[in-house]
């Protein structure tokens, strides 16, 4: 579901490549974790996948079709991203001028899913993160762990290809981020899609299948 090759960017200015000639892939039904240093360019590494920032070289091939995001025309990318990614972002990116189950409603208008499916979807996934009471709520009601299981729900609703989840427990008390791991891993598990997640938890990292660790020199 996910091909890297020869990936490399550069920050604006600097001397030196964040990181450079990245090369991995991520199959179907297959949970990676991506470990690192701080500032190694983890975050970084997500969004140049996303289509979200363009590298200095290289290709992002995603989903069957291995269609290539780094070379695509913007409104190409954006539309593939809509369709074939969902994107746990560590600051949430919750639309704070929608309610809860109108957030996870955008995905779903993206990606042209009938409007009568959406309840339905909406309303089991919200039940799944422990959220069933609060679709009608505003995100500024939401406590910073709450945040996180509808930023979670969002990501999964429009049932992607691949998911890129961005600290997706670093919010959460022990006991929550056991429960939406277990969803994060039974949602590619049972859809066969696949899933890069970057974590500082070891224990996150040790219930994936495989972990990549991206260091200054590269991943290993």
């Amino acid at each position: 579901m996910l091909t890297v090759t020869d990936l490399s960017k550069r920050h604006a200015g600097a001397s030196r490549p964040l990181f450079e000639a990245l090369e991995f892939a991520v199959a179907a039904g297959e949970v990676v974790a991506l470990v690192g240093e701080s500032g190694v360019g983890k975050s970084t590494l997500l969004n140049c996948i996303a289509g979200l920032e363009t590298p200095e070289r290289g290709a992002v091939r995603i989903g069957p079709q291995a269609l290539d995001m780094v070379r695509l025309e913007e409104a190409a990318r954006a539309a593939l991203r809509a369709r074939s990614i969902g994107f746990v972002f560590q600051a949430f990116h919750v639309l704070p001028t929608l309610t809860v189950s109108q957030n996870l409603a955008v995905p779903l208008l993206l990606c042209g899913v009938p409007r009568g499916e959406h309840p339905q979807r909406i309303r089991s996934l919200l039940d799944r993160v422990g959220l069933a009471d609060c679709a009608a709520r505003w995100p500024t009601s939401l406590s910073g762990g709450e945040l996180q299981r509808v930023a979670i729900a969002r990501a999964l609703v429009h049932q992607p290809a691949l998911i890129l989840a961005d600290e997706p427990t670093g919010n959460l008390d022990p006991r929550t981020a056991g429960e939406v791991l277990s969803l994060l891993l039974e949602s590619v598990r049972e859809r066969d899609t696949s899933a890069l997640i970057v974590t500082h938890s070891q224990y996150v990292a040790q219930c994936c299948d495989r972990i990549l660790t991206l260091t200054p020199a590269g991943l290993q």
